[in-house]
């Protein structure tokens, strides 16, 4: 009986698969507004009774393709994370935002499933908060981790006013982590900067205007580090290379 039963769940997550799969390649031929259960039935050539033993309507269709693309970017920040020098902060939060940028620009339909235009009609459930946190939960952790290594400058992130620090200190409670308010707003400030940088690249916004992409976003993650107050052990940054930059430019000759 336990075989039957292994065999059937894999053959339930095979179809799955395959179901989530040719959503995909709808959400980039027509987009996320235009997705059918019918069609992707009729591409599959199940009938659409079949398929909805899988997914009962198009809403729980669409649910399951943003976790999987919430997950899908935030383990790729999570590896970046803990491939890095836990000693550098600047280099792990800039290797946390390039593998968010990477993952963006190699999957631009799913980024745009998650972080762009709502899908008219559709709510998303409880159920996409959780993944839709690990990019964030990444960030906050370099920050958490410099500062147990005595490599946070709090005073590089300016006081706050009242509601903000109230809400700044409410997340920290929820999640458990000791961080100042000022800390925490800003970082939550450079979260969204970040998504607004990839956002901008993949969506066009930067044709004509950045030319140099790679070398762009290196230079703002670095800032948005700074304003964060993460150092790696001087007061200077580093460049896209791993290099120090100096904290002010040398003398001239």
């Amino acid at each position: 009986m336990n075989a039957i039963r292994g065999v059937r769940e894999r053959a339930r997550a095979e179809i799955t698969a395959a179901i989530k799969d040719e959503a995909r390649r709808q959400l980039a031929r027509e987009g996320a507004a235009r997705l059918s259960l019918r069609a992707v039935a009729r591409e599959l050539g199940m009938v659409s009774s079949a398929l909805y033993r899988y997914f009962p309507n198009r809403d729980e269709l669409l649910t399951a393709l943003i976790v999987d693309a919430y997950d899908a970017i935030g383990a790729t920040a999570e590896r970046a994370l803990a491939a890095a020098d836990r000693d550098r902060p600047v280099i792990r939060w800039r290797a946390v935002c390039r593998a968010v940028r990477q993952w963006a620009l190699a999957h631009p339909h799913e980024y745009a499933l998650i972080h762009g235009s709502p899908v008219p009609g559709y709510s998303a459930p409880q159920a996409t908060v959780a993944p839709a946190s690990r990019v964030g939960l990444a960030l906050i952790a370099v920050a958490r981790d410099a500062r147990a290594a005595g490599l946070l400058r709090e005073s590089a992130a300016t006081s706050v006013p009242r509601a903000v620090a109230e809400d700044a200190d409410r997340l920290t409670a929820r999640l458990d982590v000791d961080l100042p308010a000022p800390v925490t707003a800003t970082l939550v400030a450079a979260w969204a900067e970040l998504f607004g940088l990839v956002g901008f690249e993949v969506f066009g916004q930067f044709n004509r205007v950045v030319e140099a992409r790679e070398e762009f976003f290196d230079h703002a993650v670095a800032r948005l580090a700074e304003a964060v107050g993460l150092t790696d052990g001087d007061v200077g940054l580093t460049d896209g290379d791993g290099e120090r930059e100096p904290a002010t430019p040398p003398p001239g000759p």
